[in-house]
């Protein structure tokens, strides 16, 4: 596929603060981490990155993730199980859910397509612009 996708990870997701300044790895690094590992085996490395942002303003809903490709709509899925647990299985999920969106001529995630942790936590579907 020609399409270009991205794969944005909030880096600033579930961090604990005191006195004003931010206090160890934040969720949303270790989760970035975690997912990074699965991504450098998975196939669809070189057509779909992972970038990490500062800050995706889903603070209430940590840890967030985004998909988006041109021409297709955008989601943002947040409340993303990161305990020490579920966290391989929940970037297991965000990959398998992300090969789904690449598969999707439009991007459409459907609720029942969607891997269990990218079911509850959906923020936004925002639809794609004309080009």
């Amino acid at each position: 596929m020609n399409i270009r996708h991205t794969l944005f990870v909030c880096t600033s997701c579930a961090t604990v603060w005191k006195d004003g300044k931010p206090q160890g790895k934040s969720g949303g690094e270790v989760f970035l981490e975690s997912l990074t590992q699965l991504h450098q085996t998975w196939e669809l490395q070189g057509e779909f990155p992972i970038k990490a942002v500062q800050c995706m303003s889903a603070c209430s809903h940590p840890c967030a993730v985004s998909f988006t490709a041109v021409g297709k709509h955008t989601y943002l899925f947040g409340d993303l199980p990161i305990s020490e647990e579920s966290l391989s299985t929940t970037a297991a999920a965000v990959l398998e859910c992300a090969d789904r969106y690449y598969n999707k001529t439009d991007g459409l995630l459907p609720w029942s397509e969607r891997p269990e942790p990218l079911k509850k936590g959906i923020i936004a579907r925002i639809p794609p612009i004309d080009i």
